[in-house]
């Protein structure tokens, strides 16, 4: 019988967000990829440092204890050349990593549906937003994020925003259209409609089954947390879509415009997912950090 991904939470990753080839993709970017593959090459044997992504993958990877339940696959636009460092830094550092997708240089969102992948995590916007259009759960990972999974080693703490990550942008183009009032007003009207689901509903979702199909055997947990700057009484529309949608999270943060850096930093998570420049930058000096390049805050690219 061939081996089947199907029941599996599956994160695609790029060789950039698990491991730290910032030098040797400022070479790419100066030069040409022939440079790059030769020093790749020549640094075979030298390990790749950790990236913003790595504690992630390592803890997910604790879930396969006692049967395979996450399947990480590595999806790069990298040549299969440099795939070897790759395979072979993942093994120094203990990742049970098997398998892996390298297209040197053609946008590699297209094997996202043969992988079944719940998740797409890139240093490469493009390739982020490409994802994205294709419908599948993507971020661009700020590769200078601050790494905590140290932290809570038993437990993995994500943290979403809201409108445009885990809900549509549907309330958030009537606040940019019209203004705070008028996007109270609609949601309040509204509080009984569950929004429709935005681009990292599937994850969620997905890491809700993983939680529930791993209890009480493993000793990995999820804990989850909604941190939007919705306030009362938008919160209510929130609450009742997941609520809807048959899924917990563990904690939400309704801070009504007060800065998310502070209770990130409280919240210890192993990654953070927002649509806003402006929140991830802010988040990334405390947490790993994820740009999810959706909705109306993204339309325009100069948007920040």
């Amino acid at each position: 019988m061939s081996y089947t991904l199907a029941g599996k939470l599956v994160v695609a990753i790029s060789s950039r967000a698990l491991f730290d080839f910032e030098e040797e993709n400022r070479l790419f970017e100066e030069s040409d990829d022939s440079a790059y593959m030769k020093l790749q090459l020549e640094r075979l044997a030298i390990p790749a440092q950790v990236g913003v992504a790595f504690p992630l993958v390592k803890k997910l990877l604790r879930f396969n204890q006692d049967q395979p339940r996450v399947e990480v696959v590595i999806l790069s636009r990298n040549d299969p050349v440099s795939g070897l460092r790759v395979f072979r830094s993942a093994k120094h550092h203990g990742l049970s990593i098997e398998r892996g997708v390298f297209t040197r240089g053609r946008p590699p969102y297209h094997y996202l549906k043969s992988l079944q992948a719940n998740l797409f995590l890139s240093a490469n916007e493009e390739d982020v937003r490409a994802t994205l259009d294709a419908g599948f759960p993507a971020a661009r990972v700020y590769p200078e994020s601050t790494k905590m999974a140290e932290n809570n080693p038993n437990e993995i703490r994500i943290a979403f925003d809201g409108d445009a990550v885990l809900f549509s942008d549907e309330a958030e183009q009537v606040f940019q259209d019209q203004g705070l009032k008028a996007f109270v007003d609609h949601e309040s009207q509204r509080a009984a409609i569950p929004l429709p689901p935005g681009p990292f509903k599937p994850l969620l979702a997905a890491l809700h089954q993983l939680q529930t199909d791993a209890e009480p055997k493993n000793e990995m947990r999820i804990r989850t947390a909604l941190v939007t700057a919705r306030s009362a009484p938008a919160h209510e529309r929130a609450i009742r879509t997941l609520m809807n949608w048959g899924i917990d999270v563990d904690e939400a943060m309704f801070l009504g415009g007060l800065s998310k850096r502070e209770f990130l930093k409280e919240f210890e998570p192993d990654f953070f997912f927002d649509d806003q420049t402006g929140h991830c930058n802010a988040a990334s000096s405390v947490a790993p950090t994820g740009h999810v390049i959706s909705g109306v805050s993204n339309t325009n690219r100069s948007k920040t």
